[in-house]
């Protein structure tokens, strides 16, 4: 059985001197399956919204109003490193061994962790970057200055270029502050969208690459923080007010895909999930689980609920960390797959140096023989080999309907001007 787990962060001071919780304790690994319990703990961080991001081999997190980030080891169960940068960090998010950082200046940082090499645009935003996310090819920033920026991953990380980096496109409908981004993983431009939320009072899904906005959200009040479905099914709203909202993308009454409702692209929401006590107040952070049954949210008081999407019981507490809850958030219960990992981080730098990667080849099994391996350790060219590539050779070539249309097109091109010839013949 696969173990969830998923990382949690406070930030400010204690709200009680409560001595079952282990001072300084800033950051948790827990595992919520097959049974609660705290993985592992570190120490000395106060990182507020949108400042923690995970990979396999490390935890990154920016503190409250300082340029720093402090990076912890997973595999060691250390504090790894103290970085500095600068410029304040505002948000975090993670791209391979590459961290993102948003700052309060509105510039893009690129820190490649096993190389030192950082990458910084000039401030295009006019205010500072208060959410970052990425894909698989971009990444989204969204500022207070209403404005979310989409940037292409490659260009940003281009080697040799003297052009300033610029954002690919704007998306701009919102009117106030951007309070939360969360984007899909999907690599095709039809069917990649993002999220959006702002003090606006709404939340606009967006084609980022087409820089279409498909549908606006409209809430009773202004969204602090939202969540997507890892399987891009549903979005996860928490509202100013304490209200949950759970809004299916396909469900019944669709709002995507070529059976939703076309006649509005404006959808007032009004009936929650949920709601929290008064007492516990609003969510400062939420995140859903990798099978999309279990959502968990982050609050002031400390405590961190458990909400069964699949039966909407009445909301557990899971743990009370003693201080306000600014980050949950799962991680993958997959392998990467990676044939590296980074065991330990080059601290960024910007000065002209040879460019260096440093990671460790991870071990293949004795019975994980690649394919390479097996075409290096054969003598010639193995018989397998040859049958596949006549196979290939042989095999009709695929043609999209747009290739159809263009040699239809073609051919009635020719028959008009065999038609043009004849007559002047």
């Amino acid at each position: 059985m696969l173990s969830e787990e998923f990382f949690s962060a406070i930030c400010g001071p204690p709200l009680s001197s409560n001595t079952a919780i282990a001072k300084d304790v800033a950051i948790y690994c827990h595992t919520l399956s097959p049974t609660f319990t705290v993985k592992s703990t570190f120490k000395k961080s106060s990182v507020p919204v949108n400042c923690l991001a995970v990979s396999e081999t490390h935890i990154f997190a920016a503190q409250q109003g300082k340029a720093y980030v402090h990076v912890y080891s997973r595999l060691r169960g250390n504090q790894e490193a103290f970085v500095a940068f600068p410029e304040r960090i505002r948000c975090l998010a993670i791209a391979g061994d590459v961290l993102i950082m948003g700052t309060t200046e509105g510039r893009l940082m690129l820190w490649e962790t096993c190389t030192g090499r950082l990458v910084s645009t000039p401030a295009r935003h006019v205010q500072g970057v208060s959410c970052v996310t990425a894909t698989p090819t971009h990444i989204l920033t969204g500022s207070d200055d209403s404005d979310v920026h989409v940037w292409s991953l490659s260009q940003l990380l281009e080697l040799e270029t003297a052009a300033e980096p610029e954002p690919e496109r704007s998306l701009s409908n919102h009117r106030a502050a951007i309070t939360a981004l969360a984007a899909n993983a999907s690599v095709s431009s039809s069917t990649n969208f993002c999220v959006s939320a702002s003090k606006d009072k709404s939340c606009i899904i967006w084609n980022y690459q087409t820089g279409d906005a498909l549908r606006t959200l409209i809430f009773p009040t202004f969204p602090q923080c939202l969540s997507l479905d890892p399987a891009s099914r549903a979005i996860c709203v928490s509202c100013e007010d304490g209200s949950i909202y759970l809004e299916e993308l396909f469900g019944e009454k669709p709002l995507l895909g070529p059976d939703s409702e076309q006649s509005s692209t404006v959808v007032q929401v009004t009936a929650p999930l949920g709601a929290t006590q008064a007492e516990t107040g609003p969510a400062f952070c939420l995140s859903m689980s990798y099978d999309g049954t279990t959502l968990l949210t982050g609050h002031a008081k400390g405590q961190i609920l458990r909400w069964d999407i699949t039966e909407n019981k009445t909301p557990v507490e899971l743990a009370n960390l003693n201080a306000a809850v600014t980050n949950v958030l799962f991680v993958s219960p997959f392998p990467s797959g990676k044939p590296t990992k980074t065991v330990n981080i080059i601290k960024p730098s910007q000065a002209e140096k040879a460019y260096v990667f440093a990671a460790q080849l991870d071990q293949l099994t004795e019975d994980s023989e690649s394919r390479f391996d097996s075409l290096l350790n054969a003598n010639g060219f193995p018989t397998a080999a040859i049958e596949e590539a006549i196979a290939a050779f042989q095999q009709p070539t695929a043609v999209s309907p747009d290739e159809e249309e263009l040699q239809r097109q073609n051919e009635q091109f020719k028959e008009i001007a065999r038609a043009q010839r004849a007559l002047f013949q």
